[in-house]
């Protein structure tokens, strides 16, 4: 079970990413989705879920090779 929700939780940012890839190529040949009202705000909307999609993901398995001791101690804290 909780293999599943975190692949849910992986997934549902990948769509995430996947629908901004698709409203930034959409804004490049011109076609405006009813939800915006402008090229231009769409394009923006596409940038910020593939930026938030793509970052989450990072974070997530950043997290877990941390977590793991997978990093060879480039990421661990220096206090």
């Amino acid at each position: 079970m909780l293999r599943l929700i975190a692949f849910l939780m992986l997934l549902l940012p990948g769509i995430l990413a996947v629908y901004g890839i698709k409203l930034i190529r959409d804004s490049f040949f011109g076609l405006v989705n009813p939800v915006f009202i402008n090229v231009i705000i769409q394009f923006l909307a596409g940038f910020i879920f593939t930026g938030m999609g793509i970052g989450f993901i990072g974070g997530f398995l950043l997290h877990r090779d941390r977590k793991k001791n997978k990093t060879k101690g480039r990421f661990t804290d220096k206090k």
